[in-house]
């Protein structure tokens, strides 16, 4: 039994204390129910974005590797010719955080930063066309990828957030509450086994009491009927007004 409920002594005030928790409790597994709710919600969104960003991400991929194919074609070999007309990044990825009922999650955007530079005048000697659509279809597949990356943070971030919300729950639904709910049992339990016993006590009280006061009157009556008032013997009154007159 001490394993099901909470070893307490069974008082008044603990009882208060046991309900004022267990109402808590109730509460706390009410809100915990509706953030795993919300939690698992968004989390199917972000599966199904997620797996309409790889069916994406592949389509785009294959584009962005036929558009180098067709640019080294058309312009021959100009990655050197790239990594000197590159001085500062173009494309930036800003951390921001989303707020899903009280989880934060990481969320990666990204950001473009200036014009193409020099990267505008790469190929322009010849296949110009070609490097220029090279470059947008890996712009369009840094972006998807971004996005990705975004969208698999948030679902590890949310599968941890709603596997521990499910636990508490469930630790509250199956363990606390329980627990709390013996315990106060126990406590009435004990609390109206002290009543009895307090009344039972009291009835015992009372009657010795009775008693007492029984056995003292009788013994009053007693030594009233056997002496006067001068301590000699008293008359018996019992007899017929006739023969209390016969004086002797």
């Amino acid at each position: 039994m001490s394993q099901n409920r909470y070893v307490v002594v069974p008082t008044v005030t603990v009882l208060a204390v046991m309900k004022a928790r267990l109402v808590g409790a109730v509460k706390g597994h009410a809100l915990l129910k509706k953030k795993a709710d919300a939690l698992t919600v968004r989390f199917r969104q972000i599966l199904k974005k997620i797996v309409d960003t790889k069916q994406s991400m592949g389509k785009t991929m294959r584009e962005s590797a036929f558009a180098l194919t067709e640019a080294k074609y058309a312009a021959g070999e100009f990655r050197h010719t790239v990594f000197d007309s590159v001085e500062t990044a173009q494309v930036r990825v800003v951390a921001q955080t989303d707020n899903v009922a009280g989880v934060k999650i990481p969320k990666f955007e990204q950001t473009l930063t200036g014009g193409e530079g020099k990267m505008g005048l790469t190929g322009l000697g010849k296949g110009g066309q070609q490097v220029q659509q090279c470059r947008k279809a890996f712009l369009k597949s840094v972006e998807l990828l971004v996005n990705l990356a975004s969208l698999q943070t948030a679902f590890l971030t949310l599968d941890e957030a709603i596997k521990t919300t499910n636990r508490r729950v469930n630790a509250l639904d199956n363990v606390v509450r329980p627990r709390l709910e013996n315990t106060i049992s126990y406590i009435k339990g004990e609390l109206d086994e002290l009543e009895r016993e307090e009344f039972f006590r009291l009835k015992k009280v009372q009657a010795k009491k009775k008693r007492d006061g029984a056995i003292q009157d009788a013994e009053r009556r007693a030594r009233g009927t056997t002496t006067t008032e001068n301590g000699a013997p008293a008359a018996d009154m019992s007899g017929t007004p006739e023969d209390s007159d016969i004086v002797f």
